[in-house]
């Protein structure tokens, strides 16, 4: 009998009752309080009209932010919430100039590609992009050695969007901080799975977003700016809530606001910010560590029998160094991941790292388990081979 008392919050996510789902890597199960969040905006629109906007509306983007805060180890009134992670580090970027000497911006070849699309975009900087030797990590000395007084700003990912490799964020921002360059780390991976402390770390910057392990759907990402950098840097992109007094509708130039608001801009999404409160809520009780605990324990799980199976794992072996995907680059993936969709067993495949298996803290270890049966089953019955020729998905 399976004893977990994390598994005392698994009938706040309905969709677990109807599937196996190890895709929280990319969407994480929907709470019941998400719809009542959605209700309640629906509610308020419906009977308050405008005047909801005085009675929460206005300050969600800084609210729900305090609740991120408190994931990501952030004071309050440091995070403001943002539509999505390339928005984030773009609004970021903005607060920065490159140009003379000092034009570097040093990253990794394996960030997730919107955010080195971004980059390749940004005036004035000369991009250096670390490469990866084996497509799973990037060595950490290869980093820091990019590292010098050229470089304005170092923007890694926590933990690598392909393979779960969790990239040494504390050197590598001891080592910005040593050449007076900026450090902005890209959680979106480790929020909700991976304990991150910002204030520890000395991060001059963290985004992320609600979307997968905090379990608050699209449109919520977030971005937090240390306390006693924030009032220093001025956002070009920029919008009319970042106004300390955006109702006086005043021309410019624009008279900023403190903290997180001035890192906001235009009218905030509201449904997503109240959609996005559960999922926090949720975390802050099960607690990080927990997570992080049972996360361990299960992919070690995945990796003994992918061992067993003489199955090709593209994630890292040392719990140190892993987060909470693990990736199996069998043979055939693609057909297979589609498949399992089919068979109700929620995964994604993702190029250069194969199915991607990521089980939550509501996950049952049978589950996990079962999943991995399936892989077999699959494989022996050739079932597949029926998904070679058709079109590939946009997402999963």
């Amino acid at each position: 009998m399976e004893t977990d008392n994390l598994l005392q919050y698994r009938d706040e996510f309905p969709i677990l009752d109807r599937c196996t789902y190890l895709v929280s890597h990319s969407l994480g199960a929907m709470p019941r309080g998400a719809r009542q969040g959605l209700e309640s905006y629906a509610q308020a629109w419906d009977l308050r009209g405008v005047r909801a906007w005085n009675e929460g509306w206005w300050s969600l983007p800084v609210t729900v932010g305090d609740r991120v805060g408190e994931v990501i180890g952030a004071p309050a009134g440091s995070v403001a919430m943002q539509p999505n992670v390339t928005l984030a580090t773009a609004l970021y970027l903005s607060c920065l100039e490159f140009s003379g000497p000092r034009n570097r911006l040093v990253t990794t070849a394996m960030n997730f590609p919107s955010l080195l699309y971004l980059f390749d975009g940004v005036s004035g900087a000369e991009v250096v992009r670390v490469p990866s030797e084996d497509g799973v990590t990037v060595d950490p000395e290869r980093i820091l050695a990019a590292i010098d007084e050229r470089t304005r700003l170092v923007a890694i990912s926590h933990v690598l969007f392909r393979s779960s490799f969790i990239q040494d964020a504390a050197r590598i921002a001891a080592r910005a901080r040593e050449v007076g360059a900026g450090f902005l780390l890209d959680a979106y991976q480790s929020a909700g799975t991976v304990p991150l402390d910002a204030t520890a770390l000395q991060a001059d910057a963290v985004v992320g977003g609600c979307l997968k392990w905090l379990c608050g759907g699209p449109g919520a990402a977030f971005l937090y700016v240390r306390p006693d950098l924030a009032g220093t840097l001025t956002p070009r992109l920029t919008g009319w809530q970042a106004h300390h007094d955006p109702f006086a509708f005043a021309p410019p130039p624009i008279e900023r606001a403190a903290g997180a608001w001035r890192f906001l801009h235009g009218t905030p999404a509201v449904p997503s910010l109240m959609a996005a409160e559960a999922g926090l809520e949720i975390l802050a009780l099960v607690g990080i560590d927990r997570v992080r605990e049972k996360s361990l324990r299960q992919t070690t799980m995945i990796l003994e029998r992918c061992d067993r199976e003489g199955w090709p794992v593209r994630t890292p072996r040392r719990p140190e160094s892993r987060g909470g995907t693990v990736s199996i680059d069998l043979p055939h993936a693609y057909e297979i991941s589609r498949e399992l969709l089919a068979r109700d067993v929620i995964i994604d495949y993702r190029p250069g790292a194969g199915i991607r298996l990521a089980p939550h803290f509501y996950s049952r270890d049978q589950e996990v388990s079962g999943a991995l049966d399936e892989i077999v089953r699959i494989q022996k019955d050739g079932s597949w081979k029926r998904h070679q020729d058709r079109a590939r998905d946009t997402v999963t």
